[in-house]
């Protein structure tokens, strides 16, 4: 389990990428602006503002959106994701895998005539190298491979071969994560906790140019790049210690691009600006999803029927429009539409007040016994705020006398280190996968190493969760739908864990991001992947028409 997969701002990400599944293509709100205003400083470099905060560029210990994004774009990985396509493609390698029939083998053939930006010759061992001290220096994304992978060999100067622990499905796309990027062997030490938080020497389109963990960084493009030159000449990243301060600046043309974070007023002012063909707005469903983590083990949640009526009684799309107007996806499931094996659970019951009602009797609750839940959301996210005060109104309208919320705020830290006490019956949290398939929606939610009915999950994602869910039924097709390779199989097994979701409701999804991306009218190429990640290779200014 990872805490940095649970956020600590309303649209900061924690966590994690990828998958062969990627089906959610790009959409432009807005075309380029008709009217290109002058463009600001170099013509041939591209101004990028945000909010988010770098910790470290190491590709080892990175798991955050903005390292990754700086990540994809200076280093390469066996395979990558494009704007346009839905599956991973050869990066570093050359082709998909070979994959034996246990499933445990990936033999990769690699690319030729690759240097890193040191000079160095790319090579198998430099893979190697590269993976290998992804999981020995033990940083923050670690077991995304210490979990899966037996052992790395270089069986060929341009051949790697990975044997696994066991099958997995989706192994291919864990490949593309940012982290996976290789790095040149002369620049980087193997060794637990050795870590570079300011440096990357890659073999990507850009090279790192100057960063002192500072509010800038400059990236040159690379001009031994092995594959297409990108379309500037650099890219200057500056660091903004507000929203509003960036907000301004992209209203103002001191940025060029603008990406993380803006709070829901200034989309919507920035949104205003495209309809006057003043500003380009990318926006693209995010990778992040918002839900209820549900004590199964708590007086009344343990009855199901409880947990059924708080799912029923949401009003998602009111929720979406109220709190966020209308710039979130109300969700159905805890795997968003988006992604392929996503089955919207929840819909049928959505807003319904009177089965909510029907539920809650069954459970011996009605106005002559009302039932009281404290409802526990972090404090200091102002999106959790809103949406916490927003359900509770909701209940309060649709079952008065009936259900009653006690509103309940807690600090992320403290919520974080006693989720898995059992400290809170419901609270509200959100998650980024590792990898967009559904597997990382489902697994790190419902599966449990350790328990019993009777008991609950003693170890394992769900007590790690809160929910303290336990079902071995669950826990056997979980393991199943990563070990087969029959896809119509995989999918009536994601089906089927979906449908015990909403049967035992252990967590409530409620809503998934957006992931929104301004540029100047005068900027060409602006796009956001499914993977929360902007290719800068692709950003070009261009004169007025």
């Amino acid at each position: 389990m990872h805490w940095r997969r649970f956020s600590t701002s309303s649209q900061g990400w924690t966590g994690r990428f990828l998958s062969v599944m990627i089906l959610c293509a790009m959409l432009v709100v807005s075309c380029k602006a008709t009217t290109t205003p002058q463009a600001t400083g170099d013509p041939d470099r591209i101004i990028l503002g945000t909010t988010a905060k770098i910790r470290t560029l190491d590709p080892a210990d990175s798991y955050e959106i903005l390292s990754g994004n700086l990540l994809y774009n200076l280093g390469d990985r066996l395979y990558t994701t494009e704007p346009n396509q839905p599956d991973v493609l050869p990066q570093l390698a050359t082709a998909l895998p070979t994959v034996s029939d246990d499933g445990l083998t990936y033999t990769i053939p690699l690319r030729e005539g690759v240097t890193f930006h040191d000079g160095e010759a790319f090579n198998a061992e430099a893979m190697v190298f590269s993976l290998n001290r992804f999981i020995e220096n033990a940083g923050s994304p670690s077991s995304l491979l210490s979990n899966q992978v037996e052992s790395i060999e270089a069986t060929g100067d341009y051949e790697l071969t990975i044997k696994l622990k066991a099958p997995f499905a989706a192994f291919p796309s864990i490949l593309a994560f940012p982290g996976m990027s290789a790095v040149s062997p002369a620049a980087y030490e193997i060794g637990e906790g050795k870590f570079q938080s300011t440096e990357f020497v890659g073999t990507g389109p850009y090279k790192l140019v100057s960063y002192d963990g500072g509010d800038t960084l400059k990236l040159d493009a690379n001009e031994n790049y092995w594959g297409d030159a990108p379309a500037n000449k650099g890219i200057d990243l500056q660091i903004y210690a507000s929203s509003a301060t960036l907000f301004n600046a992209i209203k103002t043309g001191a940025v060029d691009v603008a990406y993380q974070n803006l709070d829901p007023n200034q989309v919507k002012s920035l949104q205003g600006e495209a309809e006057k063909d003043k500003l380009q707005v990318i926006e693209n469903e995010g990778l992040g999803v918002h839900y209820l983590s549900v004590n199964v083990l708590s007086e009344p949640l343990d009855q199901p029927e409880v947990r059924q009526a708080l799912a029923a009684v949401i009003d998602r799309q009111l929720l979406s429009d109220r709190v966020f107007q209308g710039q979130v996806e109300p969700l159905y499931s805890l795997v968003p539409g988006t992604v392929e094996g996503s089955k919207a659970v929840f819909e049928p019951v959505d807003g319904n007040a009177e089965k909510a009602k029907e539920l809650l009797a069954q459970a011996g609750y009605d106005e002559s016994n009302p039932l009281t839940l404290d409802f526990w959301y972090r404090s200091n996210i102002n999106s959790n705020v809103q949406a916490a005060n927003t359900i509770k109104a909701i209940a309060d309208q649709s079952l008065p006398g009936i259900l009653n919320l006690n509103l309940e705020g807690v600090e992320s830290a403290t919520a974080y280190e006693n989720l898995d006490k059992g400290a809170y019956p419901i609270f509200m949290l959100d998650w980024t996968p590792d990898y967009l398939d559904a597997d990382s929606y489902l697994q790190p939610f419902m599966d449990c190493e350790e328990g019993s009915v009777a008991e609950g999950c003693t170890s394992g994602e769900s007590n790690y969760q809160g929910s303290f869910y336990y079902n071995e039924d669950v826990n056997q097709l979980l393991d199943n739908q990563r070990t087969t390779t029959d896809a119509a199989e995989r999918q009536q097994m994601l089906t089927e864990l979906q449908d015990t979701l909403a049967k035992d409701v252990p967590f409530i999804p409620l809503w998934s991001n957006k992931d929104y991306l301004f540029a100047q009218g005068y900027v060409e190429g602006a796009a956001v992947l499914p993977t929360s990640q902007i290719p800068f290779k692709t950003l070009k200014k261009v004169s007025a028409q």
